[in-house]
């Protein structure tokens, strides 16, 4: 089963990305911001993060760039999802290793699109 690691500071985004992502057959873990994400990403490197930019103590940048630098850190596929949408914001996450990018609001045909995009689930 592959695994997803829900990134976001916002619990309500966290519990709805989380019900999209088990009903396409993904294992979820959740973290309330970068810090945590990196400590659960130490202990086991996720298939897929779904990562919010904003977050308190560990910005999602900062995560993203600590991602990578761990042993096998550049495997997992992240995807920003964030409400930060010009385009000096998406080149940024690019640049330091995100693999794609979403806006919020999202729901679930646009997180399924993104997941046959990227080859997770099938059409």
């Amino acid at each position: 089963m592959k695994s997803c690691l829900i990134v976001d500071d916002s619990r309500v985004i966290r519990k709805v990305a989380r019900q999209i992502f088990e009903a396409a057959g993904f294992a979820c873990e959740e973290a309330e911001d970068g810090q945590k994400a990196l400590l659960a990403s130490e202990k086991s490197l996720p298939d897929f993060v779904l990562l919010d930019w904003n977050m308190p103590v560990m910005s999602g940048l900062e995560y993203l760039k600590a991602l990578r630098q761990l042993p096998g850190g550049m495997g997992p596929v992240v995807v920003f999802c964030t409400t930060e949408n010009d385009m000096k914001h998406i080149q940024e996450a690019l640049m330091a290793g995100a693999n794609e990018y979403i806006m919020k609001p999202f729901d679930a045909d646009i997180i399924r699109s993104k997941l046959i995009q990227l080859g997770f689930v099938e059409s």
